[in-house]
C-alpha cells in the first residue's frame, strides 16, 4: 500500500491504483470532502463502501464490456464514475486499479448520509463529476482520516446485485460496526 499521508491530506491517485477490494475497505474512515458553490468544505467519514473488481465480476458494470455509461470505469484510476440508477439515484463510485480494468469501489455510506442515493442527493452529487478527478480541484476528494481497525469492519455480500448469480454472495460490502 501507498504510504497514508497525514490526516487531512488528499489521497494521491496511487492509493486507488489498486484492486477494488483493498481499495474499499482502506477507504473506511476517510473523509470524503465536499467543496459548495460557495467555497465552503464540508467533510464526511466514509463508514460503507462495496467493491467491484473487474469484468469477470458479475456485479461489475465493465462485466458486459465498455458502455458509454461505464467508460470511466476502464481507468486511469481515481476518477470518479458517477451514474444514475433506476431513474432517480445517482451512485458515487470511484475507479481503482489498472487502466482498462473495469473496477471501482461505490460509496455506500459517509457521515449521516448512509444509503448511495442519500450520499449523493445530501452532499449535491450528480453527473457533473463523473470522469473528474477526485482531487481538490474539482471539488470533490477524499482525505486521510483515522484507520479503522480490523475488528470494527464488517463484511457482507453487496446489496441489489442479486442477478449476478454466485457474485452476489461474495463479501463485498465493507461497513464500519458503529
Amino acid at each position: 500500500m501507498p504510504d497514508m499521508p497525514r490526516s487531512s491530506q488528499p489521497l494521491p491517485t496511487a492509493f486507488f491504483d489498486r484492486p477494488a477490494d483493498r481499495v474499499a475497505r482502506e477507504l473506511l474512515g476517510a473523509r470524503l470532502v465536499v467543496r459548495a458553490a460557495d467555497g465552503k468544505l464540508s467533510r464526511h467519514v466514509v463508514c460503507e463502501t462495496e467493491a467491484y473488481l473487474g469484468a469477470h465480476d458479475l456485479a461489475c458494470h465493465g462485466s458486459k464490456g465498455m458502455t458509454k455509461r461505464n467508460a470511466v470505469m476502464f481507468g486511469p484510476a481515481g476518477r470518479w464514475y458517477v451514474y444514475l440508477c433506476y431513474g432517480m439515484h445517482w451512485m458515487l463510485n470511484v475507479v481503482t486499479g489498472a487502466k482498462g480494468v473495469p473496477a471501482a469501489v461505490l460509496i455506500r455510506g459517509a457521515g449521516a448520509f448512509v444509503g448511495p442515493g442519500r450520499v449523493t442527493r445530501g452532499l449535491g452529487i450528480d453527473k457533473g463529476y463523473d470522469g473528474l478527478a477526485a482531487a481538490r480541484p474539482t471539488g470533490l476528494w477524499f482525505e486521510a482520516g483515522e484507520p479503522i481497525p480490523p475488528r470494527r469492519i464488517i463484511r457482507t455480500p453487496r446489496i441489489g446485485v442479486a442477478y449476478a448469480g454466485e457474485w452476489a454472495e461474495k463479501p463485498l460490502r465493507f461497513v464500519v460496526e458503529s
